[in-house]
């Protein structure tokens, strides 16, 4: 299984401000992973690419398109990235989603980056 949050910056957040939060909660400190910047893919990468297109209907949600197509749902976030959407709230009744295919290949380009 492919973890998104591998090789991802982990911020030790430790404040004095929120002290108060993490008294309450017994710890010290949390531990918080960094907004990845997200690269756009080159038209060469996207061309070597198959796409399914699925058009995004009530109910609709990524985890699920994920699991279809991938038999992963943590692996929504593909599909996020390759429409240039980050949540499914960018996703309009009618709007035609692209899911890269092969797999391997559309990891391979993140990892890439």
């Amino acid at each position: 299984m492919y973890n998104r949050y591998l090789n991802r910056v982990v911020r030790i957040n430790d404040e004095e401000i929120y002290k108060e939060f993490f008294d309450q909660r017994g710890i010290r400190k949390l531990n918080q992973y960094l907004t990845p910047v997200m690269p756009q893919l080159t038209m060469t990468r996207r061309m070597a690419l198959e796409t399914a297109e699925h058009v995004w209907k009530s109910g609709d949600k990524l985890y699920k398109l994920a699991a279809r197509f991938y038999g992963d749902p943590s692996l929504w976030w593909l599909i996020a990235w390759y429409n240039e959407k980050p949540t499914e709230a960018h996703f309009k009744l009618g709007t035609t989603v692209y899911i890269p295919l092969p797999l391997g290949r559309i990891l391979g380009y993140y990892n890439h980056f």
